[in-house]
């Protein structure tokens, strides 16, 4: 998919908000002196590129240096809480959206520490189809020119307001607030998950109907769709915050890993390939694909995609 923000086209990526990669506390002693691990887990968000990211890392894991991995759901903030306590040891995929947890335990208590960039690089926004934005770019440019057009995404959920799709509740988000901020005339109406949101997205494009939307790269699905970013009043440091007084967009990130930082002093062979994981948004889209697109189990989604990249997953590898 191409991905048309306010004034510029961009390729989008892959699939959204990412992978948390953690490790139980149980082996310290042999993650302090540099040897194996008894066991890591990975906690996976409710999200397909999550799924993606968990597979190839368990898949490599398992296969090149041989620890045990199970795997496990788990949003960000139980994820942060859990880096904190060592019951965890790292999260793969952090979109910055609990500050104030990262505040106190990297900041402060110094109980996380940072493990670098994953390559990928998150957006959200909020996107209406090409089709509707080529025949009204004036609201495109200006979100607030949605109003007059509201009633082109009324639904029998929405009433007498026009309909915006929100992400399920566990995301970063602060739309039901910019709508009532800015008096758009909007009902706000959050998907149950990510996989509901894009069976009602898919319908709604195949049908060419007006739909206006939570929206995030990388995500898979901007493969298959074409969508253009409405026009929000740009970021600033802290402007979300607090969320009620929210009257700005969304920040454009650089997906981080974060560790618990015994594990990471630690120096395991596996603590060190989390550090040393790093793809982009291709290869993660191409992996989310497999799975929500061609609906391929995840352990053979990750074997296909390590089978072809031999190249790039080498360099994760911690050399011996």
């Amino acid at each position: 998919m191409r991905i048309k923000r306010a004034g510029t086209i961009g390729v989008a990526g892959a699939g959204i908000l990412g992978v948390l990669a953690l490790t139980t506390g149980c082996a310290a002693d042999t993650k302090a002196s540099g040897g194996g691990d008894d066991k890591v887990v990975l906690a996976e968000p409710s999200w397909v590129g999550a799924t993606a990211n968990a597979a190839v890392v368990k898949k490599l894991l398992e296969d090149e240096l041989d620890v045990k991995v199970e795997a496990k759901q788990m949003d960000e903030p139980v994820a942060f809480d859990a880096l904190n306590s060592g019951k965890a040891d790292a999260i793969l995929e952090d979109w910055h959206g609990v500050p104030k947890k990262e505040k106190l335990y990297v900041d402060k208590k110094k109980t996380v520490v940072s493990g670098g960039d994953l390559g990928v690089v998150g957006h959200i926004g909020w996107f209406v189809p090409k089709y509707w934005a080529d025949k009204h770019p004036d609201a495109v440019k200006d979100f607030k020119k949605l109003n007059k057009y509201y009633k082109d995404f009324k639904t029998s959920e929405s009433g007498d307001l026009g309909h915006f799709i929100g992400a399920a509740p566990s995301y970063s988000q602060h739309d039901k607030e910019l709508i009532k901020n800015f008096d758009m005339k909007f009902k706000h109406i959050p998907s149950g998950a990510e996989a509901a949101q894009l069976k009602e997205l898919k319908r709604l494009y195949d049908a060419k109907k007006p739909f206006l939307t939570y929206w995030w790269e990388p995500q898979w699905m901007n493969e298959k769709i074409d969508m253009v970013e409405v026009k929000l009043p740009k970021h600033t440091p802290g402007c979300e915050e607090p969320a009620a007084k929210a009257k700005c967009g969304y920040e454009t990130n650089q997906l981080e890993k974060f560790m618990n930082a015994d594990f990471a002093k630690g120096n395991s062979k596996a603590a060190q390939f989390i550090k040393n994981f790093h793809w982009s948004t291709k290869d993660q889209n191409e992996v989310a694909g497999m799975i929500a697109g061609q609906k391929m189990d995840p352990e053979d989604a990750a074997a296909k995609w390590i089978k072809e990249n031999k190249p790039k997953w080498e360099k994760w590898i911690p050399k011996k």
